[in-house]
């Protein structure tokens, strides 16, 4: 896939709206035109099919954080304590890192298999504070680093959420609705991300909302949203609504792979366990084709970590556990030279994972085209 082209320049100025481009005409069902014949004659062409379309108001810019709210935050910490990374040093400086580097080239490689056309990849949990935009964060980042093709998050959970503002955007503009007003067939990439938020740490965000409450996505326009831009790129990741929303179901039956996130604790296991009864339930390549993120919202717990793996892992899903990192527990955007290195490496892991699931339709499927 050629390289992603720059971004336009942002719509300024005063326009009040936008005038979305004509479609072109709708291509006529199988078999319509020989009924036609048959008929004597052909069918008709809609009065109205290449009037105008209406106008579309143009959004205005939001900041993500308040101005208000800009002297509240401190500055954030770096993942590991300064011990550990002392420690760190000094153990490879006496050590040989050899395995290291290749494991860390065994991953890249797997997050950088080429692709044959996008691979979608749904982020959700069964409950709130989770960590699951936090998750679909690292997956963005981590895909925009490693890959040369376009990388697209959408956020597709619009009741305040937290994903703008984990992933650095100063203000959003342009939503999913907005969006599925006005893109058309005809357009290029160059088009379409001028109505997207371009990130510092690579790749676009579209996002669901501009943090109003009460903000809701329907089916139809997720539906479209992702229909409509899946040509454009290579890798999205969607920060999906909790389970059991409605958009949550969706994006899990209709991504390429998907990633439950599930809190390190004993209630948070057994809960994402009876999830993963019923996802394997809907068909037999669902659980093949998922990933479950543990994540650690605190530095210790009381879960026996590998028997939770042990229990969640049956039926064919990975299991990547996400470790404690003070830089992501203090919240904010997140500044990747300040994650702990272990939280680095699961991080890759986690992408790899989703890259090789994304690429297999699941063990009892053929390969996705």
């Amino acid at each position: 896939m050629d390289a992603e082209p720059a971004a336009p320049e942002a719509r300024g100025g005063t326009p009040e709206e936008v005038t979305r481009p004509s479609a072109p005409a709708a291509p006529t069902a199988p078999g319509a035109s020989a009924a036609a014949s048959v008929a004597g004659t052909y069918p008709a062409t809609p009065v109205n099919a290449f009037a105008p379309a209406p106008p579309v108001s143009v959004p205005v810019s939001v900041p993500v954080t308040a101005p208000e709210m800009a002297d509240v935050a401190r500055r954030s910490p770096h993942g590991d304590t300064v011990p550990r990374r002392t420690a760190r040093t000094l153990r490879r400086l006496v050590s040989s890192v050899a395995r290291e580097t290749a494991v860390a080239t065994e991953t890249a490689r797997a997050i950088q298999q080429p692709l044959t056309s996008c691979r979608q990849i749904a982020v959700t949990s069964i409950r709130g504070g989770a960590g699951k935009s936090t998750v679909a964060a690292l997956l963005s980042l981590t895909y925009a680093h490693y890959r040369n093709d376009p990388v697209l998050t959408v956020e597709a959970d619009p009741a305040l959420g937290t994903l703008p503002g984990r992933l650095g955007a100063v203000e959003v503009r342009w939503t999913c609705q907005d969006l599925a007003r006005i893109v058309q067939p005809s357009m290029r990439l160059t088009d379409i991300t001028g109505y997207l938020v371009r990130l510092a740490g690579g790749g676009w965000l579209l996002p669901a909302s501009q943090g109003s409450v009460g903000a809701k996505l329907d089916i139809e326009t997720y539906r479209t949203v992702m229909t409509s831009l899946r040509n454009y790129f290579g890798t999205t990741v969607v920060d999906c609504e909790t389970l059991p929303a409605e958009v949550a179901r969706a994006a899990l039956i209709t991504t390429h792979a998907r990633v439950l996130v599930t809190p390190a604790t004993v209630e948070g296991v057994a809960a994402t366990r009876s999830v993963l009864d019923w996802m394997g339930g809907l068909h037999t390549s669902m659980l093949p084709t998922t990933v479950v993120a543990l994540a650690h919202a605190v530095p210790d717990t009381a879960l026996d970590e590998a028997k939770a793996v042990e229990r969640l892992g049956v039926g064919g899903p990975a299991v990547v556990s996400i470790p404690y990192d003070r830089h992501l527990a203090a919240g904010g955007a997140i500044q990747t030279e300040l994650l702990g290195e272990h939280t680095r490496e699961a991080a890759a892991r986690l992408a790899a994972a989703c890259m090789a699931r994304a690429n297999s339709g699941g063990q009892t499927g053929r390969p996705r085209a």
